[in-house]
């Protein structure tokens, strides 16, 4: 029989789920590991059992009878009906107060329902959103908990120690909230990744078309701008790959990739459930918009050749002048993002009563996860100035920040609508703050239009009420409340 030594177990040993098992295991915990395939699970202790204490478990059984109580098994397989499928294994083995953990992608209604299922069989499901791809998995990952307070006291101590730290020492976890809370801010946080992955894109665009650099000289360019306010792991990565020559051809790497970016559904997920919530996340949602737009090969190929202007690179001088440019440009369009992502991480604690803290959550991210970046710091102090904040473009730093960029800012979009170079990102950043900062927008009218064809009221600015006009009569008002 096997003895109940492990303080964790990891079942599921692809790349992500084993290298988390490592790092809990280098972390000095005593780890159960189990997969499907039972030659995973050997080859995982064979090669790596010299990083740390593995309990090997063959069937189901074998593992959770190595596990101390309350036990803690975390599942590590694909979103959807497989996990659905290894908790119905593993949960008529398990007994009251015992914690079943899912570090996959979920999305954050199956895990309301899986919580809430499992909480009526007296079992702890905690749904926690990992970010920090394979490598953050194994080093130090920011990690997201859901679930109740309860399964975080009992799983949290083990989760600060194999998190990554922030700089001045914190762990990059704690409590989200309940139920589907974890994995809904892990949902959000791919978003504001795909956006940030786009504006980032965009400036390269720039940076190539309306500059004239060359893939070498852009990577300079982003070296120098993360040693300053956009210092992030992702404008770090960028210099690398717009560094990287192709072995094969001698060409920049950037050159030789097709330009058809993929997805695996997060931000999709982001846009779909802030249509639900009824939060503005246009520039979220214009980026995932792009990477379905460079997908759609056929689409492209027929639009070849409509007309449009030709682009003329600028002067050396004229082209420095204008990366400054774009340097402010992104960098307002990046707080925008920002901005849009915590607007949606508390409409849902506020619909779903989760009561996230959107400090704590700047604060979580600020390392071991993708969109990592300094000004994360400024975010977190933001929130917890004033944790009712509306908005980071309420924040005075934030609005004046913006604001001395916003005429760069206008000025890189008019070049690029001029040179027909493609900005949906950046366009729809800088009409998210002129929306919010207008006295008055066209929505005055459209509900003019809606009243006209549908009835459907209107409000007033003179008076209180609802109210109709008789269209199709004498146009008189009436209140319909």
């Amino acid at each position: 029989m096997t003895s109940s030594t492990a303080q964790i177990g990891v079942t599921g040993l692809a790349v992500m789920g084993s290298n988390l098992a490592r790092n809990f295991a280098r972390n000095g915990f005593t780890v159960a590991v189990h997969n499907r395939t039972t030659a995973k699970t050997t080859a995982l202790v064979e090669e790596f059992g010299h990083e740390g204490s593995f309990v090997a478990a063959g069937t189901a059984k074998e593992f959770v009878d190595a596990l101390e109580r309350p036990r803690r098994l975390i599942i590590m397989v694909k979103a959807g009906e497989p996990t659905d499928t290894v908790i119905r294994e593993f949960a008529p083995l398990l007994e009251p107060g015992d914690v079943i953990i899912d570090g996959g992608n979920a999305h954050f209604e199956d895990t309301r329902r899986r919580e809430k299922e499992l909480r009526e069989q007296g079992l702890h499901f905690v749904g926690v959103g990992i970010s920090g791809g394979e490598e953050g998995a194994l080093l130090g990952p920011s990690i997201m908990p859901g679930g109740s307070e309860e399964s975080y006291a009992s799983l949290g101590p083990l989760l600060e120690k194999i998190s990554a730290k922030a700089a001045d020492g914190t762990p990059c976890t704690s409590h989200v909230g309940p139920d589907g809370a974890g994995h809904f801010v892990k949902m959000v946080h791919n978003g504001i990744e795909y956006a940030d992955m786009q504006l980032i894109a965009e400036a390269y665009h720039l940076l190539r078309e309306v500059a004239g650099y060359s893939p070498a000289k852009i990577a300079e360019t982003f070296r120098a701008w993360n040693k300053g306010r956009l210092d992030s792991y992702l404008i770090e990565i960028t210099a690398e790959v717009l560094a990287h020559t192709d072995t094969a051809t001698g060409r920049p790497f950037v050159d030789v990739v097709a330009d058809a970016a993929e997805q695996k559904g997060t931000g999709r997920w982001t846009v779909q459930i802030a249509l639900d919530l009824g939060v503005p996340v246009s520039g979220i949602a214009e980026a995932v918009f792009a990477r379905a737009v460079s997908g759609h090969g056929e689409l492209r190929t027929a639009a070849r050749g409509l007309a449009g202007p030709k682009a003329e690179p600028l002067s050396a001088e004229a082209a420095d002048a204008f990366a400054a440019q774009v340097e402010q440009a992104l960098y307002a369009s990046k707080i925008v993002s920002y901005t849009q992502g915590f607007h949606q991480i508390q409409a849902g604690s506020e619909e779903y009563g989760w009561g996230v803290d959107p400090g704590a959550v700047a604060s979580l991210w600020r390392g071991g996860c993708i969109i990592r970046a300094a000004f994360l710091d400024r975010i977190r102090a933001a929130y917890d100035a004033r944790p009712e904040l509306p908005s980071l473009l309420a924040d005075a730093g934030f609005a004046e920040e913006i604001g001395a960029a916003q005429h760069d800012w206008r000025e890189v979009l008019v070049a690029a609508v001029r040179q027909g170079i493609p900005m949906p990102a950046f366009a729809a950043s800088l009409a998210y703050y002129d929306a919010l900062r207008s006295e008055r927008l066209p929505a005055a009218l459209t509900q003019g239009q809606r009243d006209f064809f549908g009835a459907h009221t209107y409000r007033r600015t003179d008076r209180e009420g609802s109210y109709h006009t008789l269209w199709s009569g004498d146009r008189s008002e009436v209140r319909t409340d």
